[in-house]
């Protein structure tokens, strides 16, 4: 065969991709919904196996196996194989907790309370910390980012429903929910050196802020530049309707650290980041109704770099609000207490306060996009517009709550307490978080950049289009197994990457 007829081939693939993930219109909430709630199902049966028999402690290579078949395996099914009938996977999931249950304990006492130290005076390092580790942050970080890395490969495969994958415009779908709550997940942790300052009492100057967040910016800013050069330079298939010709997520991430830096100095004067992120996202709404911005943004020719990569531009405000409404809600989950309360008070008062704002979001949600009671918009991962804001918010405590609930059902000991020393408390923590999704917590970013290398990688070696959906599956499973084996290996060896 020619040089010219194998150009021309890859050119007709390359546009069979491109339009494999183009025009698409999404599906309904209530499907991602269920498929999305077969983490916290599967974290159940974790749980329970975990509470009731001690299946994960020692971590053999039988508990491996295990714990990679229920937190990343189900997630699996769940968006190939079992994505038309979601619900019968979760009865499947949730159907051997009552075999669990049959069987004689052999795990410690559930009403069993952390360890305490004798009656002595504490040092400052054995003293709990203000800021402690939270296993059900931990497990639903971890699941948002084993779903994220699953769908990045998955959506090139005939297998993973089209639904599932990006809208083009307006709509609901799996990917969409993904991008948005990695920046919400992504607030989260940001809250943590705020409220770390406020416990010491400092504050930072707008300067050191934005020095400090630049320095955090850049090695984001610099994978996003690899990326751009990757993609043209290999003449990789791109869908550039998400972002723009030149823009990437990398980009959307590298440049949230300065403009946060500005927003901290604006909460002098709206002392809530959850009211700033709804003033920055109802001002943009309106710009987006009541100008030609909109229009701009889904029609306008690309004659030059601000026009080609307009999508990129605006909808980083959408994501910025996303991050405030993120940052907001770490504000109240990091914190020890959130009150005067301790032990269990505290905890009912967590989950009573992560169901407060769950409802506020999904009411506030369904008001902006009912034609009959609110304002009628659509959603549009696109425009990252306010009904996107508001639906990310409204998942993503949903889930944290869910995931709350699960490990208070599970591991009573876990919150009972606050006069434990640190080691007491570690391992406590050990005992109800999986060590799967303790490994893709502790190197997050770095795993989803080794994840997208791979989907890469695949796509060059592979024609996903192509392949039978039982190929399709060994390959995915494999891609799978490889992503989890390096953040378990890089958690073993005590491996953190920061980027």
């Amino acid at each position: 065969m020619s040089r010219a007829a194998q150009a021309a081939m890859a050119a007709s693939y390359k546009s069979q991709k491109e339009a494999f993930v183009s025009g698409l219109m999404g599906g309904k909430i209530s499907e991602i919904n269920y498929v999305t709630a077969v983490a916290p199902a599967a974290v159940v049966l974790w749980s329970a196996l975990q509470s009731r028999q001690s299946f994960f402690k020692p971590y053999t290579p039988l508990s491996f196996a295990v714990d990679f078949l229920l937190n990343v395996g189900a997630i699996l099914l769940a968006t190939t194989v079992y994505a038309n009938t979601p619900v019968l996977l979760i009865l499947l999931l949730l159907a051997p907790v009552a075999i669990v249950y049959a069987f004689p304990r052999t795990g410690p006492s559930r009403k069993g309370k952390l360890p305490l130290k004798p009656a002595t005076k504490q040092s400052k390092a054995d003293q709990p910390s203000p800021l402690p580790k939270k296993s059900f942050l931990t497990t639903y970080r971890g699941a948002m980012l084993v779903i994220t890395c699953i769908a990045i490969l998955a959506v090139d495969f005939r297998i993973f429903p089209r639904r599932f994958a990006k809208v083009e415009n307006w709509g609901t779908s799996l990917m969409d929910v993904g991008v948005g709550s990695f920046v919400f997940s992504a607030g989260i942790v940001a809250a943590r050196p705020i409220l770390k300052e406020q416990l010491k009492g400092k504050t930072t100057t707008l300067g050191k802020r934005l020095y400090q967040s630049i320095r955090h910016s850049l090695p984001l800013l610099t994978l996003g530049l690899i990326r751009l050069y990757t993609v043209k330079g290999l003449d990789y298939a791109e869908h550039v309707t998400e972002y723009g010709v030149h823009w990437n997520f990398f980009f959307t991430l590298g440049f949230l650290p300065p403009f946060l830096a500005l927003f901290q100095s604006a909460f002098q004067l709206l002392p809530s980041y959850a009211g700033l992120a709804i003033a920055l996202g109802a001002v943009y709404q309106a710009i987006l109704e009541y100008t030609k911005l909109k229009v701009f943004i889904l029609t306008a020719p690309r004659i030059d770099l601000f026009s080609q990569n307009r999508e990129g531009i605006f909808s980083f405000f959408g994501y910025l609000a996303i991050f405030l409404i993120g940052q907001a809600t770490g504000m109240y989950i990091l914190p020890r207490t959130i009150s005067s309360s301790i032990g269990s008070q505290a905890r009912k008062r967590l989950l009573l306060t992560l169901g407060i704002w769950s409802t506020i979001w999904i009411l506030t949600f369904n008001i902006s996009t009912s034609y009959k009671f609110g304002f009628g918009w659509a959603v549009s991962r696109r425009l990252a517009n306010l009904p996107y804001i508001l639906w990310i918010a409204a998942f993503n405590t949903a889930q944290i709550t869910l995931f709350c609930l699960v490990e208070t059902i599970f591991f009573p000991a876990h919150h009972r307490s606050t006069d434990a020393n640190n080691n007491a408390e570690e391992e406590v923590y050990k005992q109800a978080t999986s060590r799967v999704l303790e490994a893709y917590n502790r190197n997050g970013l770095f795993v989803f950049l080794v994840a997208n290398l791979l989907t890469g990688l695949v796509n060059m070696a592979v024609p996903t289009l192509h392949v039978s959906d039982i190929q399709a599956m060994g390959i995915l499973l494999g891609y799978a197994v490889v992503v989890t084996g390096l953040a378990l290996g890089l958690d073993v060896y005590d491996i953190s990457i920061k980027l």
